[in-house]
């Protein structure tokens, strides 16, 4: 996946590129391009990325736990037969 570094750069070169030209319009059309693409490449941000990195990180805890419980009513059910 590209970071977001590489595409600043790229949309800084772009810029750069059409700026110097009398295509102004070709950047705007350029932009839209580009969002539709990365649009539909269905990427997520850093941020949701690291926000569900905990929630799964938090249920893995969590279902670990529930095992352990488990596990010991099992325990003390074998222990009442």
């Amino acid at each position: 996946m590209l970071s977001q570094k590489v595409l600043e750069e790229l949309n800084a070169r772009v810029s750069e590129v059409l700026a110097s030209s009398p295509a102004k319009d070709l950047e705007k059309n350029l932009r839209a391009l580009m969002t539709g693409v990365f649009t539909r490449l269905d990427l997520v941000s850093r941020e949701e990325f690291d926000v569900q990195t905990e929630v799964l990180s938090r249920t893995r805890e969590k279902l670990a736990r529930l095992e352990a419980r488990v596990a010991e009513l099992e325990q003390a059910a074998k222990g009442e037969r």
